[in-house]
């Protein structure tokens, strides 16, 4: 039979407002959940009606668990072990007593908040337990905050998954069988948890071990190969216990990703593309089947009891969940404050309210709405303001400090102490034990070993520093470093040494790799000049006024290789100096100088009353070089 129109026109307006939202938002950088959200409602039966979810029926449900089993697969391929060990305890936490904490809480609140009877108000409870990849991934994308912190909140969210939905089924038949046996349900809800796990253990070991094996697949194939075992073992987990899909695709997904198969990354990326294009439709079906009017009758006593969900019953539920982790109280604070609903909520609560109303029960669409006025809440208040709540606790992965450095060099032993004298860690990681002996010397922390041993770059605390630069004699083996320190532990920022190649270029600009100093830079040449005394350290501000004269000397002397930026100063915050970095006024630039003359540092310091100053800096008061400051408008300004 042939498809009618009017679905073919569904799925085109859904996939085009989907995508449209995701543009919307990444150009306002806005979290995405909230355009999606947003967007659906608009373009729903109640506002242009333009999307009606309904014309697909029961292939509603159908597209929601599969888009759903493949959001979750996708969160558990991201999952890293290494990081959940840090915090697994909080995450355990969270998704066992955190999940009893929002029970009791929220069916407390929604009783008496709400005025919903005892039976629709638990129900609404199980509901609401769950945050989700779906809403929680997408957020974190646009607001980087530190790896500690966005590991809790995305293992919280793709385990907390499919514990919250088969928890939502069980409360379900309670409601609808009054002599149900609480102590029966929970081992149903263990028993479907364990199956699910088996299944995904099983089948994700499987997977992983044809995808290493198999060499003959293509990449394309074998990303869909993916796919269809994905499936595969989520409709067999359905079929040997209902409800246990979900744990089976999370599970897989963890199994898959830490099978080491070969271009993972190219796997996790394809599924990444799948998941967005899978969030954008679901949230724009679930929205457009909203009826705004069930929302509005729900009156001020459910909002309020939204509110206490948000604002009481989640820092409560965090604070009990956390009290002996590693966190610190802005941490804690931040993941109190982002814990916003998403597709497992909608979709569920959408099945319920078919459900309850075909079981002739009142309260069907009341539950449905006040699941909804959960999602919108949590998703617009806190998709909004988690950037500025991450600033504002000073958690954010760009505001993280401290360095890793591999290779103990003149040049790597200086920017060190730099950064040490401001107060930031600074770790040295070499081979050589006459380079590790001289670091040492200088007062730097430091490691003997390869920095291909992630132990040792665990060791070394780079989950949680700022920068990563490699800086070794071998510009191959800098890039090499680099790209496995961005793919394993993901700092804020990654630097590395290596020649001018555009195609080297390119390729690390694609994998968050930047070039550090210049585009150019013998590194042999700068630690031959640091070692025999031939530079001096210097600094300049940018001003506006002249901004672009300064700039001009600047690389000029760079461009002759007698001046090689290291560090720039940026709104308190210093960095290594990135090759393709966008100077702006106001910026303080750290610089080394080869054989200065007057009349070259009057010109960098851009006034003609410039004079030259010499004075000690305390970051370099072991090495054997001379260090500059730059006197401005008669004031001498200390490299700080």
């Amino acid at each position: 039979m042939e498809i009618p129109f009017e679905i073919t026109l569904l799925i085109i307006l859904t996939v085009i407002s989907g995508i449209g939202a995701q543009v919307v938002a990444a150009y306002l950088k806005v979290p995405a959940i909230v355009f999606l959200l947003l967007f659906g409602i608009l373009a729903g039966k109640d506002v242009f009606g333009l999307v009606h979810p309904n014309l697909l029926g029961n292939g509603l449900e159908v597209v929601v668990s599969l888009f759903v089993a493949l959001i979750l697969f996708e969160g558990g391929l991201n999952l890293e072990l290494r990081e959940l060990g840090r915090v697994s305890g909080s995450i355990r936490n969270l998704v066992t007593i955190g999940t009893l904490i929002t029970l009791i809480g929220g069916g407390m609140a929604a009783h008496w908040l709400g005025e919903f009877p005892w039976a629709i108000a638990f129900l609404y409870a199980s509901l609401v337990v769950v945050t989700g990849p779906t809403v929680v991934g997408p957020l974190l994308k646009q607001v980087s905050v530190d790896r500690q912190v966005a590991t809790v909140l995305e293992g919280e969210g793709v385990l907390i998954d499919p514990v919250g939905a088969i928890l939502a089924v069980l409360v379900l038949n309670i409601v609808l069988n009054d002599g149900a046996d609480p102590l029966g349900l929970f081992r149903d809800l263990i028993v479907r948890l364990g199956m699910g796990a088996l299944i995904g253990g099983v089948g994700g070991w499987l997977l992983g071990f044809t995808l290493k094996r198999a060499k003959f697949l293509s990449e394309e194939l074998a990303n869909l190969v993916v796919l269809a075992a994905l499936w595969g073992m989520f409709g067999l987990a359905e079929q040997v216990r209902s409800e246990s899909g979900l744990m089976t695709t999370v599970v897989a997904g963890i199994v898959v990703g830490a099978a080491e198969i070969p271009e993972l990354r190219l796997l996790r990326r394809f599924k990444g593309q799948l998941t967005m294009l899978a969030v954008s439709v679901l949230f724009i079906l679930l929205a457009a089947d909203l009826s705004l009017a069930s929302v509005v009758a729900l009156g001020w006593g459910s909002v309020f009891a939204v509110l206490t969900l948000m604002f009481v019953i989640r820092p409560i539920n965090v604070l009990i969940c956390t009290w002996n982790s590693k966190l610190n109280w802005r941490q804690k604070m931040f993941v109190s404050w982002v814990a916003p609903r998403g597709i497992v909520s909608a979709s569920v609560s959408s099945l319920f309210a078919i459900l309850l109303t075909q079981k002739g029960m009142n309260g069907g669409d009341s539950i449905k709405a006040l699941v909804f006025l959960t999602i919108i809440m949590t998703v617009f208040s806190q998709g909004l303001t988690a950037r500025f709540v991450a600033q504002m606790l000073g958690i954010t992965s760009s505001a993280a400090k401290g360095a890793v450095i591999v290779g103990s060099n003149p040049l790597s032993r200086l920017i060190g102490r730099i950064f040490k004298d401001r107060g930031e860690s600074v770790v040295i990681i070499d081979t050589d034990e006459e380079a590790c002996e001289q670091a040492e010397k200088d007062g730097l922390q430091v490691y003997k070993s390869s920095a291909l041993d992630t132990n040792v770059l665990e060791k070394a605390g780079l989950q949680s520093v700022g920068t990563f630069f490699a800086v070794t004699s071998n510009g191959e083996v800098n890039i090499v470093l680099a790209q496995r320190a961005a793919e394993e532990f993901k700092p804020p920022r990654v630097l590395a040494v290596f020649p001018k190649d555009p195609q080297l270029k390119n390729q690390n600009e694609k994998n968050k790799v930047q070039q550090a100093f210049t585009s150019k830079l013998n590194l042999k040449n700068w630690n031959k000049y640091l070692s025999d005394r031939e530079v001096k350290l210097g600094e300049t501000v940018l001003k506006q006024f002249g901004f672009e004269f300064q700039k001009t000397h600047l690389n000029a002397l760079i461009k002759a290789e007698e001046l090689v930026p290291l560090l720039i100063e940026r709104q308190g915050n210093i960095q290594v100096l990135a090759a393709t970095e966008n100077w702006q006024p106001g910026d303080r630039i750290i610089y080394l100088l080869h054989d200065p003359k007057p009349k070259l540092l009057k010109r960098l310091s851009g006034s003609q009353q410039s004079s030259l100053t010499i004075e000690k800096h305390p970051a370099v008061e072991e090495v054997p070089i001379p260090a500059s400051v730059l006197e401005s408008d008669n004031e001498t300004v200390p490299v700080k």
